[in-house]
């Protein structure tokens, strides 16, 4: 079984980089500073995102279904993949989307379906997709 590697420095929370390839069949092995793509900047939350938005081909009203969240929530979460991945986003600081995002995070805070750790990481991830 495989884990999915860190992103941070568990001591000084810095970025982390693989430095080692090994081939299961013949045992030979790499070194070096490798990246792990764009990918590798999305968070588990986000992954998961990402696979139920192929599953659904994009179809935004398909991943509504599928997620059980709304419209404006899919495209927040659409442009925090986005951001995250270091493309540029088109909302603006005040889109509808953030807000609705914003506004699903804090309901679930106060429902106890999120801790509130995780909820100001998800609300700074909204920020620096564009909103505020």
């Amino acid at each position: 079984m495989t884990h999915p590697a860190p992103r941070q420095c568990p001591v000084c929370s810095g970025e982390l980089h693989v430095a080692r390839l090994a081939c299961d069949a013949c045992h030979s092995g790499l070194e070096g500073k490798f990246s792990l793509g764009r990918f590798s900047k999305l968070s588990r939350e986000q992954v998961a995102f990402v696979e139920a938005f192929l599953a659904c081909r994009g179809k935004i009203k398909d991943v509504e279904q599928l997620l059980g969240i709304s419209y404006p929530t899919v495209v927040a979460r659409l442009d925090e993949v986005v951001s995250a991945m270091g493309f540029e986003t088109q909302e603006s600081a005040s889109s509808p989307a953030h807000a609705a995002a914003r506004k699903e995070i804090l309901e679930k805070v106060a429902t106890g379906k999120l801790k509130a750790a995780e909820a100001a990481a998800q609300i700074r991830a909204l920020r620096k997709s564009g909103g505020r």
